[in-house]
């Protein structure tokens, strides 16, 4: 049977690298090394991991690489297996990730395999963030599908064919990552049942950060051009209806009509996930999503440009042919 590699980078993790490495020791399909990167954390994070690798545990620790995609790219090249699973710090497996997530690549039937991913709100803020903006499995089109960082596995002969994960990318490493393998007409596939568990950001200002970071790396990876222009298109549009609606009051409808159309479909995941909420909790809820709607928009559209400006003035910029299919 091939081996299975199962790789992370981390830094500064203490309060949750514990949990993580459970949920990796515990997989139906129990894998044939761990190799953790541990990324300058100043905290306990490496000495957690040297504590389960003192039980015996096939655990490696290695350290090395400035960000995600160079720590990672640091695991994976201490890995000695031909098939690589990845996942982050901060999350939790489910019981048959492993097994499901590698399936298509023992079998030869895939050169990398996207897994989804499954909110674990702690607070009803962290429940409506995640109605908002994490879909549901079964809105998911697995042809167009491309894997998080979070849950992939891949073969390390299509890893080191593309190059590796470009670490010039602080953000959006994974996708420009999964654009390389794609456009060099590698096998995807989706695994519906290979799962990880998230904690959504915990508030406003977090989640604002997280989207702004985000658009920030499309603007410096010169991706989703057509899907940032839209935005601002659609936000200019509805400050100009706005501005007209002080002469003519009779528009606001259409402002109040968007507003309600920009919330259904978040409405109704949270009704499907959290059928029991309260009339009050469920009033909070839907008060929330536009406000977080908006808050993430203008995070996009502040971090966007931020990223354009960093990628015309640095030569670490690649063009390369990863985003050209995204931006027609």
């Amino acid at each position: 049977m091939l081996l299975i590699s199962l790789v992370c980078t981390v830094k500064n993790e203490a309060d949750n690298i514990g949990l993580l490495l459970d949920s990796m020791l515990a997989q139906s399909r129990t894998p044939d090394e761990i190799v953790v990167n541990d990324c300058g954390s100043s905290d306990r994070t490496a000495a957690i991991v040297e504590e389960y690798i003192a039980r015996g545990y096939p655990i490696r620790l290695v350290s090395g690489g400035h960000n995600i995609p160079s720590g990672r790219n640091n695991a994976i090249r201490h890995a000695h297996g031909p098939i690589i699973a990845c996942t982050d710090a901060g999350l939790t497996l489910d019981l048959d990730w492993l097994a499901e997530i590698s399936a298509p690549l023992v079998a030869g039937n895939a050169d990398m395999v996207g897994g989804f991913f499954r909110a674990a709100p702690q607070s009803l803020f962290e429940l409506t963030l995640a109605a908002t903006n994490y879909r549901d499995i079964e809105e998911i089109n697995p042809a167009t599908f491309l894997p998080f960082g979070k849950s992939v596995a891949f073969l390390k002969a299509a890893w080191e064919q593309v190059g590796g994960y470009p670490e010039w990318a602080s953000y959006c490493e994974d996708l420009i990552f999964d654009m390389a393998v794609k456009n060099a007409g590698m096998r995807m596939a989706f695994a519906r049942g290979a799962i990880v568990n998230f904690r959504p950001r915990e508030s406003l200002r977090a989640f604002a950060r997280q989207y702004y970071n985000y658009a920030f790396g499309d603007g410096h990876a010169d991706l989703w051009r057509k899907r940032h222009i839209l935005r601002y298109t659609a936000y200019l549009g509805g400050f100009m209806l706005l501005l007209a609606a002080l002469w003519y009051p009779w528009l606001l409808f259409f402002h109040i009509a968007g507003a309600i159309a920009y919330s259904a479909a978040p409405a109704r995941r949270l009704h499907r996930r959290a059928p029991t909420l309260s009339l009050n909790q469920q009033a909070q809820a839907l008060g929330l999503i536009p406000l977080i709607r908006v808050v993430g928009d203008l995070a996009k559209m502040l971090g966007y440009p931020v990223g354009i400006a960093r990628r015309l003035r640095t030569s670490h910029h690649r063009g390369t042919e990863t985003q050209k299919g995204q931006n027609k």
